[in-house]
């Protein structure tokens, strides 16, 4: 148990270093004009990530399992999920957010690997939300939440930011 709270205590640790990273990001693009979009479902997404790490928590509590069948499998995965994040992350640079923000006159990011995919990071996400509970064996929660954010990118997120985006290029 000890490496799941050691694991778990980074992924959180990193999220929280995330949401000051964009908050500053942020805070920058509205200054220079930066039209916030898709504010409305904002709230779910933060929902929908706090519950995750309670789910996980709890189904890993209750089941005691320790490490799941195949967890190297899925640390392998986690793991490649971080480099792609911080490769996203580095590539969007003073443009990556948690929200989506606009700033007009700017040009799209086309570096790194927004050049072969448009939403590298909602890749990272369906990998991590699958891949860290079945690390620890928890395979409901990495199947209720697997479809939850697939879901909630599918239907809402993308489409709101891909709107966003073609108002950028207009």
């Amino acid at each position: 148990m000890t490496f799941f709270y050691l694991l778990i205590g980074f992924v959180v640790l990193q999220r929280l270093l995330e949401v000051v990273y964009a908050r500053f990001n942020e805070k920058a693009m509205r200054k220079q004009g930066a039209i916030e979009f898709g504010a409305e479902h904002y709230k779910w997404i933060v929902l929908l990530h706090v519950l995750f790490f309670v789910s996980l928590i709890i189904e890993t509590w209750v089941s005691g399992t320790g490490l799941g069948t195949g967890w190297q499998i899925f640390l392998v995965i986690f793991a490649i999920a971080q480099l792609l994040r911080f490769w996203a992350l580095t590539s969007l640079g003073r443009f990556w957010n948690t929200k989506i923000l606009i700033l007009p006159g700017a040009d799209l990011v086309k570096k790194g690997p927004y050049r072969w995919l448009p939403h590298p990071n909602y890749l990272v996400v369906a990998m991590e939300i699958a891949a860290l509970p079945l690390i620890f064996g928890a395979w409901r929660t990495a199947l209720i939440f697997s479809i939850a954010n697939a879901l909630l990118l599918l239907l809402v997120r993308i489409p709101a930011e891909e709107k966003a985006l073609q108002q950028l290029e207009s």
